[in-house]
């Protein structure tokens, strides 16, 4: 519960610390992890700092020297460890401390199964992912280089990458590369060069070394920085048989700091030999294309319509006569059949013409109200017929039928 406190009755220090001691006692036994600080040993005790591996936090230690020595000589300064311990409040001084009833290391294998953890984690959030990383520029105006001081890895970056191309420039971060403050300087270093608007890639460097000197570049708040860095980010830690979590997280993986520089600043003699062989393929393709387009106009003026266009003219004209005269052979002859058949059309209605009969002295005999009279026998006598000759017609009075005589 909440004190019940005011300017004109307050408590005294004694009751908020043994209030506040109360508290953290029913806190019971705890296990904790964290790396060992500030070891010191004075008679039969034990003092050190637990410090906590992401955060910028810790708590005192304080244990028996048996209880520290049956540890083992793996409790040193930096070391990971569990510790089994009990919250104590020293009330006379108002300081919080861990009473550790048992330390017990962290191994390699167990170091390397919470590795594995984590990096199952931070795979399954999507921070390794390929479309993720992005591509290093061209060849970047300023270099940020993150690394040990005096380091070899800090000598391979800066000499390499100026053999490569001398006019290159960089920002220096010296950090500690291991140990317990190793994390937090890199990180701090990070976010001064990523706020850098100047700095157009960033190198973290780091030579070889054993697994546990490697831990930092493998430590989740590390990892998670990078990954929200707005600068493209270059690892290249230790050797290429390392991988610590930081060159998954990274855009681009080097197998060596000396490979960083190399993937980082183009090599200003390779640059100078391709632009050599831009120019002359450049300079082949322009005469080529220049000695095609010349070739095709001399083609083009050697031919006959260039070379004497009146000739052609000529020729247009004799093929324009060809045909006129073939066309008038055609409508000519078509005009003589067209003559031809009418003549035989005209004769043949001719031949079969009722009135070419009646030329010949036929005549055609009709009653008054047109019939034709094609037998003798059905005419009366003195019925008025008249009888249609080649030029006129006659109107006669019937007799009657005549025998008919010899012909």
């Amino acid at each position: 519960m909440a004190m019940e406190t005011t300017a004109e009755s307050p408590v005294p220090v004694r009751t908020v610390l043994q209030a506040v001691g109360g508290w953290i006692g029913k806190l019971g036994r705890i296990w904790v992890e964290g790396q060992i600080t500030d070891l010191n040993a004075r008679g039969g005790t034990v003092y050190m700092t637990l410090r906590d591996p992401v955060a910028n936090m810790s708590v005192r230690l304080v244990g028996q020297r048996g209880v520290v020595e049956a540890a083992g000589p793996a409790v040193t300064d930096g070391a990971r460890v569990v510790v089994h311990a009990k919250p104590d409040f020293w009330i006379n001084r108002g300081t919080f401390s861990l009473s550790v009833l048992e330390i017990r290391p962290v191994g390699v294998g167990e170091l390397l199964a919470r590795l594995e953890r984590l990096k199952k984690t931070l795979a399954a959030e999507g921070l390794f992912r390929p479309e993720r990383k992005r591509p290093l520029p061209f060849l970047p105006g300023r270099i940020g280089l993150i690394c040990g001081r005096d380091s070899d890895a800090e000598h391979d970056v800066l000499q390499n990458a100026r053999r490569r191309w001398p006019a290159v420039a960089f920002r220096v971060e010296n950090t500690a590369v291991q140990g317990t403050y190793a994390v937090g300087e890199v990180m701090t270093a990070l976010r001064a060069l990523d706020a850098d608007p100047e700095i157009d890639v960033i190198i973290i460097a780091r030579g070889g070394g054993a697994m546990e000197d490697l831990l930092p570049f493998s430590d989740e708040a590390l990892v998670r920085a990078v990954s929200a860095a707005r600068t493209p980010v270059v690892s290249a830690i230790g050797h290429e048989q390392d991988t610590p979590l930081l060159d998954l997280v990274a855009d681009v993986r080097a197998s060596t700091p000396t490979d960083a520089a190399k993937k980082t600043v183009p090599d200003v003699r390779e640059q100078l030999q391709l632009v050599r062989q831009l120019r002359d393929r450049g300079r082949r393709c322009l005469a080529g294309g220049v000695e095609r387009e010349l070739a095709w106009l001399k083609s083009v003026r050697s031919r006959p319509a260039l070379a004497d266009p009146v000739r052609e003219i000529e020729r247009q004209a004799e093929q324009v006569t060809a045909l006129r005269d073939r066309s008038r052979r055609c409508l000519s002859g078509a005009l003589d059949r067209a003559g031809d058949e009418l003549s035989h059309t005209r004769a043949r209605l001719l031949a079969l013409s009722p009135a070419a009969t009646l030329e010949r002295g036929y005549a055609i005999v009709q009653r008054e109200d047109g019939a034709v009279v094609r037998d003798a026998a059905d005419v009366r006598p003195g019925e008025g017929l008249t009888v249609r000759v080649a030029s006129g017609r006659l109107g006669v009075t019937a007799a009657g039928p005549l025998d008919d005589g010899p012909a």
